[in-house]
């Protein structure tokens, strides 16, 4: 299977008007994607693995509609935006909110869709800090939404997507902007997925997105963003992560009342 069912994908994220391919309407596709499909790893923690293949993400992301992170949510992104006419190309990249470029191994997955004679970075799976509108691959231009800005900053044969954290720059991954292939992100989604290295097996990661802002947790540290301002508070135990999924991600995950993550003791 190398296509989705493009009308399910379509209902999942709601859209249902035509769709001419452009800036406008990529930016509108893309914002209904991130609305609709929340960040989460709980598969990683519950030992379940993350498959890349499409029939997978289908039903998973689409049927399931559960969320997912960055190689399902790219993946899934980039089979849609083919369908539908647009040039694209799709790279890995080296997170570097914590750890240095020379140090960093290429686990995030992120698309490139050319318009003409410009290009635009397309990233929905970057949790709390991905952004929310297509971001042009020139030093010269920002763009951001909902208080947000990013923007891509060159050095020698590197790209880096930049954006503010409290007031401050801050280089979020970097880039050669290879053309990648199938095996890269399937090296880099096992990595993510399975070594203990990896922080996506240590901790809980969400991200789910409102219409005043999001919503994102990183272990039991609950952070509510609406209309620019942020709200802080623990989650206290897995029924109320349970509930907080249902809430604001659209599903119910049972198996969240027994979830084990090692970087929380009181739930191992």
């Amino acid at each position: 299977m190398d296509a989705i069912d493009l009308t399910a994908y379509r209902a999942r994220i709601g859209w249902k008007s035509d769709h001419v391919p452009g800036l406008a309407a990529l930016t509108r596709l893309l914002q209904a994607h991130m609305a609709a499909i929340p960040f989460e790893n709980f598969d990683v923690l519950l030992g379940r693995g993350v498959r890349l293949d499409l029939p997978s993400l289908q039903r998973k992301l689409v049927d399931d509609r559960r969320g997912g992170y960055c190689f399902e949510h790219a993946t899934l992104l980039a089979a849609a935006l083919e369908q539908l006419g647009y040039a694209l190309v799709r790279h890995t990249a080296r997170v570097v909110l914590v750890t240095p470029r020379n140090a960093a191994p290429r686990t995030h997955m992120f698309i490139v869709v050319t318009l003409g004679d410009r290009r635009y970075v397309l990233d929905p799976g970057f949790g709390a800090l991905a952004p929310r509108v297509p971001v042009p691959l020139d030093e010269s231009i920002a763009a951001g939404e909902h208080g947000d800005t990013h923007w891509m900053q060159r050095e020698g044969g590197h790209w880096t997507l930049r954006t503010k954290v409290d007031g401050a720059d801050t280089d979020c991954w970097v880039t050669a902007l290879e053309e990648d292939n199938a095996a890269d992100f399937a090296m880099g989604n096992y990595y993510t997925s399975t070594h203990p290295g990896s922080a996506f097996v240590e901790r809980i990661m969400l991200r789910a997105l409102t219409p005043q802002g999001r919503v994102s947790l990183m272990n039991r540290d609950l952070t509510i963003r609406e209309n620019g301002r942020s709200t802080r508070s623990q989650v206290r135990d897995r029924a109320q992560l349970r509930e907080l999924v249902r809430d604001f991600c659209g599903f119910d995950l049972p198996a969240l009342e027994t979830l084990r993550v090692p970087s929380i003791p009181e739930w191992t």
